[in-house]
């Protein structure tokens, strides 16, 4: 199959201004880091083929895009226009910055409450808008990444420790130097957690069952993407 056919999903990545997100992406991407990124204005994207179940019989290779999200404070009332369609999320926050980590909850819960702002009712998302219960309905798979861990100090190694919303979104949680292609190396601890999140991605935008047992395919995309 050329790749100009593959199948897509769409993966947004999202957190507070400054914590590297680009920088992720570009790592994900391109397995390459950018030792000086500049500031994400709106959103960008990029691409990554990813080989769906590697090794299987059922393997088969997908489009994931990776939708950085601008994280100023500018853009909050407008930002929304890029969640729609959303099939993953990965949220990203400063190991250095524990503001950065408290601040996923209003993340998550900006992301999950979209309709609102399309619905012309735009408005600042506090941390308690996360709601655990809505997110469990949603089904959206979660991946929670910390960056900048080469510069975490010895005093400073407990914010490692697996955060409270990674729980209870049942998500994996990565944290890495995105300064270092190591980190990501084939066949790491990381890549492989990053492989079973955008496993878990494709299974839901293209897999997933309704209660009679039947696969239910979720609405494409309205507009066209193309790479």
């Amino acid at each position: 199959m050329a790749s100009m056919d593959l199948e897509k999903v769409r993966i947004l990545v999202v957190g507070d201004s400054g914590v590297g997100k680009s920088s992720l992406v570009q790592l994900v991407c391109h397995s390459q880091p950018v030792l000086n990124p500049g500031w994400t204005i709106g959103a960008s994207v990029e691409v990554k083929i990813h080989d769906y179940k590697e090794g299987t019989p059922s393997q088969k290779s997908y489009f994931a895009e990776f939708w950085d999200i601008g994280g100023s404070v500018d853009h909050a009332t407008s930002r929304h226009i890029f969640y729609n369609p959303v099939h993953g999320i990965i949220l990203v926050h400063d190991l250095t910055n524990r503001k950065s980590h408290s601040n996923l909850r209003r993340w998550l819960g900006e992301v999950l409450n979209k309709d609102h702002s399309n619905n012309g009712t735009s408005r600042h998302y506090s941390s308690g808008d996360y709601d655990p219960e809505q997110f469990a309905g949603s089904h959206i798979p979660v991946l929670v990444i910390g960056t900048k861990q080469d510069q975490l100090d010895s005093n400073r190694q407990t914010i490692k420790q697996i955060s409270s919303i990674a729980e209870e979104c049942g998500a994996d949680e990565i944290n890495l130097d995105c300064t270092q292609a190591r980190h990501l190396a084939p066949g790491s601890t990381n890549a492989v957690k990053l492989s079973r999140f955008l496993d878990k991605v494709i299974e839901r935008r293209y897999f997933a069952r309704d209660a009679g047992g039947s696969t239910q395919v979720c609405a494409d995309y309205p507009y066209s993407t193309n790479w």
